[in-house]
């Protein structure tokens, strides 16, 4: 199946003229970038936001009129932990909230280079934690919770689903993985395969940007930024997401080989012709929608 006219817009404008010059990244260049393809006017006038210290880490509610304030959703952004923000997020934040019928908090989780190593672990995981006993409207337990995020952010809510259970804490209703960054070694073999079809997403980059967020060189299969070579005994059911023509294809075909080897429900979906996580590209775009649709339905199916 062919991309759609404007899926195929958002491939050329992201694939690299070849005859350019190639410029060294920048933490800036990625943030401006994510900003540029993110941040988008507020379109849902029905969505309330309330800003939160979620034990210390900064977060927003978002709240449709007809959500159910105790059926939560934790979400945690992409950005290759040195990029994104719940600013550029609020309208797909909003997007679910609406159609999935749930509360979303959105986390301000803390960046590299400023921030390194545990911080970004930390932050969701606390933030996870505070979920449990407060909602929008105040102190009270969820009825049902999930934890989501894309790309890095997919990565970091499969460690905070692990570090949650090994903190105690009941785990989620389920986990929701939009094309998951979860191996810091960047071993899979759809980094090869894969290179030329992904216009966004290559090896030298993840390697340069987990260079800044583990500067000490820190062991790269540690759970808490390299989820793959976790525990999955115990997790809840999954639904991973992931572009079939992008590099992480392989981080999330070992994460679900991995979670059903340890009994772990999981409910895999690998799309053609997308870019990556391409669900937060907005309503304008048909793949776009599909995708959301689907994580939509997914939470409702578990609640």
């Amino acid at each position: 199946m062919a991309a759609s006219p404007q899926m195929q817009e958002i491939i050329d404008q992201l694939t690299p003229d070849p005859d350019a010059p190639v410029e060294a990244p920048t933490v800036q260049g990625i943030r401006d970038m994510m900003s540029n393809v993110l941040l988008r006017p507020a379109e849902f006038s029905d969505v309330t936001v309330i800003p939160v210290s979620a034990a210390g880490v900064a977060a927003e509610w978002l709240v449709h009129k007809d959500a159910d304030p105790d059926k939560r959703l934790a979400y945690v952004h992409g950005g290759g932990y040195v990029a994104g923000d719940i600013n550029g997020y609020r309208t797909f934040a909003s997007d679910l909230s609406q159609t999935a019928g749930v509360a979303v908090l959105n986390i301000d989780y803390r960046l590299a280079p400023e921030h390194t190593g545990s911080a970004a672990f930390d932050d969701a995981l606390a933030a996870y934690g505070w979920m449990l006993e407060n909602g929008p409207n105040g102190a009270g337990a969820p009825t049902h919770c999930f934890m989501g995020g894309d790309s890095a952010g997919g990565g970091l809510a499969l460690a905070t689903m692990m570090g949650a259970r090994d903190a105690g804490l009941p785990v989620p209703t389920a986990g929701i993985l939009l094309s998951p960054w979860a191996d810091m070694l960047a071993s899979g073999e759809s980094f090869q395969s894969n290179a030329a079809t992904d216009p966004m997403v290559q090896k030298g980059a993840l390697e340069w940007m987990s260079s800044l967020f583990l500067p000490q060189e820190d062991d790269l299969k540690d759970p808490r930024w390299s989820p793959l070579y976790g525990n999955f005994d115990g997790l809840p059911p999954l639904l991973i997401q992931v572009s079939a023509i992008e590099t992480l294809l392989d981080d999330a075909n070992g994460i679900a080989e991995r979670a059903r080897a340890a009994g772990v429900d999981v409910t895999f979906e690998a799309y053609p012709d997308v870019v990556h996580v391409w669900q937060t590209l907005g309503r304008d775009i048909p793949e776009s929608s599909k995708g959301i649709d689907r994580i939509c339905d997914y939470i409702r199916e578990k609640c």
